[in-house]
């Protein structure tokens, strides 16, 4: 793919402004470095959202997002804005605008999106924490890739002030770490209290079934450390018909979120966006409702599985990141394959922690924890307690 122009200030290292914006001394999070994903306003600075048009229509932020704000008052130092795929459409992590950043953990293979930025620094020891946005696997999947934690919150759980939007109602605010003690301070410092975790373990059967067999192998012997898990199907329905309903649900709403933009500002897109914007457009009304039916169904019965305090485990994403040089229809047969799975916490809003556990041919894979909704610290802390990574 063209890579030129570059905006971004070292594409390789996903870094698109250096920043030093001090937090506060005496807050829990002095002495951490925060970077901050491209579609989280920071006051004075251009918010790309991954694309130069979108930078000079929105101009500098007048003020911080939320989760900037709060950062920064809990003592975190800001030290830059990371690449972002453009308008976050995608989960692979490449950007003609602003570059591709290289996978820390595997240089030949891409670092998953669309959080790439955020997710390849902290996996280069370039900052503690990064900031990300997850809507249908874009803090878990870049996490899982190059080999780090990742933490998707549940819905609604950190305010989205100050964040450009790709699909309102699965839009979530996340976070990277290398390792769970501080994965579980910066959630402390974002999150409110949670009540507790049973200690019961549910092995995701479809979402086992959909991984590589590589994969699965490399992941049993981890899941097992947990103890005995009954195997359960969160979606007898099939994954299929509820990746069906997530798409006509969010693809309305990145229309309606998106669409003025692209059709007033007619800005330079990359092809591969271009054509996932104009899918969107045909999305109806009519088939959204029906999608929102089928989400109800299935939140309710997550909710209902998950309220004692039990525990989902299933692989983050159905293989290792793809090679930098995968061709797109590969690429979407792999998107397809690990949204299929990332919708079942997206879908139904509740927290999904992946943990960087094992490699395969040499490439780091998650496995990741889904809690009930709101058990976000609880899930933090569990992690914190175990000795998987």
């Amino acid at each position: 793919m063209n890579r030129t122009p570059l905006l971004a200030e070292d594409p390789d290292l996903g870094i698109v402004k250096r920043l030093d914006l001090p937090g506060n001394p005496s807050a829990p999070l002095a002495g951490l470095d925060v970077v901050v994903k491209d579609l989280f306003d920071i006051a004075g600075e251009e918010t790309s959202f991954g694309n130069p048009d979108w930078a000079r229509r929105h101009g500098p932020a007048l003020t911080h997002a939320w989760v900037v704000a709060r950062l920064l008052d809990a003592g975190a130092r800001i030290t830059a804005k990371t690449t972002t795929v453009e308008l976050a459409f995608g989960l692979e992590g490449r950007n003609i605008h602003y570059g591709t950043p290289v996978n820390p953990k595997a240089p030949d293979r891409l670092p998953g999106g669309s959080s790439c930025g955020s997710a390849a620094m902290v996996a280069a020891g370039l900052a503690h924490a990064g900031i990300g946005s997850d809507t249908g696997g874009s803090v878990r999947i870049p996490a899982s890739y190059c080999g780090i934690y990742g933490l998707r919150p549940s819905f609604g759980a950190i305010s989205l002030s100050g964040a450009a939007a790709l699909s309102p109602s699965f839009d979530t605010a996340g976070w990277f770490a290398r390792d769970a003690a501080t994965m579980l301070r910066v959630g402390r410092a974002l999150l409110p209290p949670s009540p507790p975790l049973s200690g019961t373990f549910l092995r995701v059967g479809p979402a086992w079934d959909n991984a590589d067999a590589a994969v699965r192998a490399a992941l049993e012997p981890v899941a097992a450390q947990l103890g005995p898990m009954p195997d359960i199907d969160p979606a007898p329905e099939g994954l299929d018909s509820l990746f069906a309903a997530q798409r006509a649900v969010r693809d309305r709403e990145t229309w309606l979120a998106l669409g003025g933009f692209i059709e007033k500002v007619k800005p330079t897109l990359d092809p591969i966006t271009a054509a996932r914007c104009a899918a969107t457009k045909r999305a109806s009304a009519e088939a959204a409702e029906a999608g929102l039916a089928i989400r109800r169904t299935f939140t309710a019965r997550m909710a209902a599985l998950l309220e004692g305090g039990a525990v989902l485990v299933l692989p983050t994403s159905p293989c290792p990141a793809p090679m930098r040089d995968a061709d797109q229809p590969s690429l979407d047969i792999i998107r397809t394959r690990t949204i299929r799975v990332g919708i079942i916490s997206a879908f139904a809003g509740l927290p999904e922690l992946t943990i960087p556990v094992a490699t395969v041919d040499g490439a780091p894979v998650g496995l990741s924890l889904i809690a009930g909704r709101g058990r976000d610290i609880a899930l933090l802390e569990l992690a914190a307690t175990l000795n998987l990574a």
